[in-house]
């Protein structure tokens, strides 16, 4: 499954169904698909995902290393704040011109 975010102030984002619904609860959302945040609950939504991704950098990782784990495994990973950045540029241009954020899958 792919979610894709939109709003009129920035260009539309689309990422993978687990990461986005992880992203989404983390801005305080109930991680329902479609739905949206209006133009005035946006501020507190980004500064939500923005604490808890670094909240969630700061706790070290549960999966530890082992000899399963290849090594090309653990370079391909990408972080969780990594994969935030499109949206929290998206979440910031909303706020900035106070617009909605919608959000659904494709």
């Amino acid at each position: 499954m792919l979610i894709m975010f939109t709003s009129k102030a920035y260009p539309d984002i689309t990422m993978f169904g687990e990461a986005a619904l992880h992203l989404i609860k983390m801005m305080g959302h109930s991680g329902a698909v479609p739905s949206a945040i209006m133009a005035e609950d946006v501020p507190v939504a980004l500064e939500r995902l923005k604490n808890a991704i670094q909240l969630d950098s700061r706790v070290p990782s549960l999966a530890k290393s082992n000899d399963v784990q290849d090594k090309e495994s653990q370079e391909q990973s990408v972080s969780l704040k990594n994969r935030a950045l499109p949206l929290i540029e998206l979440l910031s241009a909303a706020a900035k011109e106070k617009c909605d954020v919608m959000w659904e899958t494709i």
